[in-house]
This record gives C-alpha cells, sequence and structure tokens, in this order.
C-alpha cells in the first residue's frame, strides 16, 4: 500500500499540503493515540538533518501524547477526508473517540502511530521543542492577533525518519 521514499523525492508541494490540505499530527502508543489537525508547520533542512516543525497549543490533548512519545506522524489525507479533519481539529479526544468517529485505520511504523488512510506519512523523531513567548515577535499585533487568550504554541522540530507515500 505505501512505499517508502527519501524526503527529497517527494513530490508534494509543502504549502499546499500545510496550508491547504492540512495535517494530522499523531503520536501515542499501541495502546492508545491520539490526533490532531493542524495547518501550521514547515519542512526543511536543520543542524544538517531533514526535519519538519509542527505547532501545539497547550489546551490539546494531542500535545501530551506528543510531549510523552519519542516521535510522532504527519499524515497528509487527501480532500474526501475533509469532514474527518474538521471534527480532528474541533473535537478534543478526551471527550470522544476521534480516531473511530472518522473511520481512521490506525496502523504504526515501529511503534509510532499513523492512518492507512492518508496519502503521504512522514514520521518524526523529536529533536527540539520550544514554547512561543510573546517578547520574541518582532512584527506587531501578531501576539494579539493570533494569542489574545495568550495560549502560546510549543513548536516542536522533528527529525524525518520515514516518509510513506502512496
Amino acid at each position: 500500500m505505501f512505499r517508502e521514499i527519501k524526503p527529497q523525492q517527494l513530490q508534494e508541494n509543502p504549502f499546499t499540503m500545510i496550508g491547504k490540505d492540512w495535517l494530522l499530527i499523531t503520536a501515542g502508543d499501541k495502546n492508545k493515540c491520539n490526533t490532531m489537525t493542524a495547518s501550521w508547520g514547515g519542512v526543511g533542512v536543520l543542524w544538517n538533518q531533514d526535519v519538519c516543525t509542527v505547532y501545539i497549543r497547550p489546551q490539546r490533548y494531542t500535545k501530551e501524547f506528543v510531549d510523552r512519545e519519542k516521535e510522532f506522524s504527519i499524515c497528509v489525507m487527501d480532500a474526501s477526508f475533509r469532514d474527518a479533519l474538521n471534527l480532528c481539529g474541533t473535537k478534543s479526544g478526551r471527550d470522544m473517540d476521534k480516531i473511530g468517529a472518522c473511520g481512521f485505520t490506525v496502523d504504526y511504523e515501529g511503534d509510532t502511530p499513523y492512518f492507512d488512510e492518508a496519502r503521504v506519512v512522514i514520521v518524526c523523531e523529536k529533536l527540539y521543542a520550544q514554547e512561543l513567548k510573546p517578547e520574541h515577535f518582532l512584527v506587531p499585533g501578531y501576539d494579539e492577533r493570533y494569542y489574545p487568550d495568550k495560549d502560546y504554541h510549543t513548536m516542536y522540530v522533528g527529525r524525518i525518519k520515514k516518509v510513506l507515500v502512496k
């Protein structure tokens, strides 16, 4: 079903993949995992390694899983899953079984969960995490615009371990 490629072989436009198609950030283990929709992130090279960055607000249940585990996955879904992505971005796994409600099939790369329904799966090992801080904004208004509740994202940098595509 999936085949592994090198990160440099990925044909998807990252701006479309992240900002338009959205991502599912998933972490956990074979006993329990959680996922959330994200539309902020990036791919690139840092510390001479291929990396992804993702951003998670403190109140998100998935953050507990990402903080606890060494790895997380990023899944890019086809447009037919837009309703499921909306659900995963607006409902909490604390209150419901989002994965079951969406009908996603959980599979694992080692111990890292991902979804068989994805068209692209990126498995990342966490390298770095840091909370965004208001004093570091260089453009006036961004703090007030994006953080009126002062619930600053944590930025995670993950080394790309594996890219799977259909």
